[in-house]
């Protein structure tokens, strides 16, 4: 399966909190999308490995999206290796995306930061044909995507675009609240965590009517650019 767009989060629901309205709108759109996990978020307070997968797989449905995969590197203590790269690298060889999108470039949780280098790094080394992956004893083609876009998570970082979801906004919070033992449940006995409470998902939305009010939008996304952005004329700005 060829698809346009390759997400990569290092855990269930970075996606679904940071950029699940743009995908949803791009499938809209007819576009092909798929996300790709790094881990599966079991060094979680709340939950466990189990409960999030079935949470992943809700939250795919709600988003419609083509495909979703997880590497299971170790939460919390992946590395920024060969061997990591070289399994990034697999999938974006394997999907031949157009568009990447990433981790925020710096954020509070480590582990953030750390994939937005890694993944970055391997959608370049994907590019390269001397570096050799297989794919069911086949050797892959080189592949190397055409942009990678970062986007925005806890952290406040001015993005370089920002894309209206407002269309999209219900189902995003839909798509978020499927992870049930990672937000907001008044009935839940689980310890409190600093994205337990209803505060949090005021914040999501906050961020989202923040991004959106600088394009006159009810609510947006923000995205973050590796290399400067061109167009044909002023008109395809907004």
């Amino acid at each position: 399966m060829k698809l346009d767009i390759l997400a990569f989060a290092a855990h269930p629901d970075d996606i679904e909190l940071s950029a699940a309205g743009t995908l949803m709108k791009h499938i809209q759109q007819g576009k092909k999308v798929g996300i790709i996990d790094l881990t599966q978020g079991e060094l979680g307070s709340r939950g466990t490995i189990d409960t999030r997968r079935e949470e992943a797989i809700e939250a795919s449905k709600i988003m419609g999206i083509h495909y979703r995969g997880n590497l299971k590197m170790a939460d919390g203590f992946f590395e920024h290796s060969k061997a990591n790269t070289l399994k990034i690298v697999e999938q974006i060889r394997r999907f031949k995306p157009e568009i990447v999108l990433a981790n925020a470039i710096l954020d509070r949780h480590p582990d953030h930061s750390r994939a937005s280098k890694l993944v970055s790094e391997a959608c370049f080394l994907s590019g390269l044909r001397r570096i050799e992956t297989h794919k069911e004893n086949e050797l892959q083609e080189a592949h190397r995507p055409k942009f990678v876009y970062h986007y925005i998570q806890d952290k406040y970082i001015e993005p370089d675009f920002v894309i209206d979801v407002t269309e999209f906004h219900e189902r995003k919070m839909a798509a978020v609240k499927a992870y049930k033992t990672q937000f907001y449940d008044p009935n839940s006995k689980e310890p409190q965590t600093p994205i337990s409470g209803q505060e949090f998902l005021d914040f999501i939305e906050g961020r989202m009517e923040q991004f959106g009010r600088a394009i006159g939008a009810k609510y947006a996304e923000g995205f973050t650019v590796e290399r400067t952005l061109g167009v044909d004329n002023f008109f395809d700005l907004i």
